[in-house]
């Protein structure tokens, strides 16, 4: 009778361990299968918040580039408004109002900024920092010199517009000198082969069916 009742017991040990054993894995599963979710929702997250930066970076690289091409027209300007008599100041603020892009833009939060009583020259800084243009730092060095010597603003922006245009003459006419060698590849490998492909090829087949 006892060695009955020990082995039942001991049945029934073997039950509960193996229940145990059940709902331990299945809860290590289900831990495991967590993990696996929170990590790649985690990896969603870090995709969506990448991606909208990679946007913003491109975006804000096409806005500096449209900024960088309205310089010459902005020295223009000033060079016009001093020529008229003009504070520097004042001939930033008209000459921002006959610029549209995205430069025209910028100039004129400096001067808003400058009539809300920021420092002239600080604001300056400010622009030259947010858009990281050398031209245009140079832009300003010109403002500010002028402004501290006395010297002849609309002087100074015309010899800088045409120190600007001609290194943006000179680096275009080397990409330029630099276009044939970026075409040799496609050349050779794209459109020769596809060239003779159908004139060479047809000449051969024929040639050949003739001889046999």
């Amino acid at each position: 009778m006892s060695a009955l009742v020990l082995a039942f017991v001991v049945a029934a040990v073997v039950c509960a361990l193996a229940g145990v054993r059940r709902i331990v894995g299945h809860r290590v599963s289900l831990s495991a299968a967590a993990r696996v979710e929170e990590t790649a929702r985690r990896h969603g997250r870090q995709r969506r918040l990448v991606m909208p930066g990679a946007r913003r970076s491109r975006a804000a690289k096409r806005h500096r580039a449209a900024a960088d091409a309205e310089i010459p027209q902005l020295l223009d300007l000033l060079a016009a408004g001093s020529s008229a008599g003009l504070a520097a100041p004042l001939a930033l603020r008209r000459a921002a109002d006959g610029l549209t892009g995205p430069l025209a833009d910028e100039v004129r939060v400096t001067v808003r900024a400058v009539d809300l009583g920021a420092r002239w020259r600080d604001e300056l800084d400010a622009l030259t920092d947010r858009l990281d243009l050398p031209d245009l730092r140079r832009t300003v060095s010109a403002l500010t010199r002028t402004e501290t010597l006395g010297a002849s603003l609309a002087q100074a922006t015309a010899e800088l517009a045409a120190s600007v245009r001609q290194a943006r003459r000179a680096a275009t006419m080397e990409r330029a000198r630099t276009a044939p060698v970026k075409m040799l590849f496609p050349l050779v490998f794209l459109v020769l082969p596809a060239f003779l492909l159908l004139t060479v090829v047809p000449v051969l087949l024929t040639t050949v069916r003739s001889i046999g």
